[in-house]
């Protein structure tokens, strides 16, 4: 049963949201680049002077806090469920918090503050921005509590790992080689994404975007980004408004779960269906009947559920000192088998999965 906590008062949300503006204004105003590039530049937050012990047992009796972009989110239910399975193996506690909406940085942050609060021992979340949070995050690092992002990261120097769910840069250039050939390398195509700040939304679009600029895909023109807030009902319309402004449309990459089945709904129920070719990111349970129906020929990602027990490891590696969150160092993540801390925190799942009519009946998820 998923637990749920009140957040901190708003006035503490607005002192922290006021302390993190110079963070957040270049993603609050739709620019990519500046988020991207900033959190590249800075270092993860791995504790200074201390020291990892491989070989330290696993603490249990922790409490580790899960804390999505957006809660009631089948994508994120799923991830989280992940992580509460991975929890309740190694005999810790798990709750999940968060808000209603994909964009409500100042209610992730006041989550944030009541958890630093409660002491947990670990927070894993998925930040809407990459900045709004870091003052809140480094309050909870000051207080002895570790902090892993999943599925989409903050600033580097605002967590000690990040858990990516595959290359964001494969990810990226994937998509956009599945609808080209797709598309046999011909058309007009749009992106339909999920937030403006949404980090790892800009980090893909920006590799999509370099990935159209190669030699075959000459005939393929993006026209525009749009976004539906990871919103099924804004996402519809989103799809609706593209075709209305663009009619000669060939194809949409949607990197996110909510947009690609907002997405496949609306083309299967109109004119567009066979005509507009849809991809993206999606889970199998999500887009099966849209792939036998015929409105969308394949679809990627990976399992979100791996994803989310992934993070609960590596939070609970953290806590026990097994890692400090260096570069070189490893820890086992039960089933999944052991991983290694890349450059800049980051531990990377795997590859994704393309999803087609001769697989997706193999997946249940």
């Amino acid at each position: 049963m998923t637990q749920r906590i009140a957040p901190a008062g708003r006035l503490g949300v607005a002192l922290a949201v006021t302390a993190t503006v110079a963070l957040g204004l270049s993603a609050c105003g739709g620019t990519t680049k500046s988020s991207t590039d900033k959190a590249a530049s800075s270092a993860p937050a791995a504790a200074a002077g201390s020291s990892a012990n491989p070989n330290a047992p696993t603490k249990t009796g922790l409490t580790v806090a899960f804390l999505p972009k957006q809660v009631n989110n089948p994508y994120f239910t799923i991830s989280d469920n992940g992580g509460k399975a991975a929890l309740t193996t190694l005999g810790e506690s798990y709750k999940e918090v968060g808000t209603n909406s994909g964009t409500d940085t100042a209610g992730q942050v006041s989550y944030v503050n009541t958890l630093t609060q409660q002491k947990v021992s670990a927070i894993a979340v998925s930040a809407q921005d990459p900045g709004a949070l870091c003052t809140a995050l480094k309050q909870a690092m000051s207080n002895g509590i570790k902090v892993v992002t999943y599925d989409s990261d903050t600033n580097p120097d605002c967590r000690q790992l990040f858990i990516s769910q595959a290359s964001s840069e494969a990810l990226g250039r994937s998509e956009v080689d599945l609808l080209g050939k797709q598309l046999n390398y011909t058309g007009d195509i749009a992106i339909l994404s999920a937030a403006q700040t949404a980090t790892n939304q800009n980090t893909w679009i920006g590799f999509m975007k370099d990935e159209l600029k190669k030699p075959q895909f000459a005939k393929m023109k993006l026209v525009k980004i749009a976004y539906g807030n990871d919103d099924a009902q804004t996402s519809f319309q989103q799809t609706q408004g593209l075709l209305q402004q663009y009619p000669n449309l060939k194809g949409i990459i949607s990197p996110t779960t909510v947009g690609i089945k907002a997405a496949a709904q609306y083309l299967s129920g109109s004119q567009y269906k066979g005509k507009v070719t849809l991809t993206g990111l999606g889970t199998p349970n999500d887009m099966r009947a849209y792939v036998k129906n015929g409105t969308v020929q394949g679809f990627e990602l990976w399992d979100p559920a791996k994803l989310g027990s992934l993070a609960a490891y590596a939070a609970t590696a953290l806590a026990s000192g097994q890692i400090t969150g260096a570069t070189g160092q490893t820890f086992k993540a039960g089933d999944l088998g052991s991983f290694t801390i890349g450059a800049q925190g980051v531990v990377v799942l795997g590859a994704p999965t393309v999803f087609t009519a001769a697989n997706i009946d193999q997946f249940h998820f």
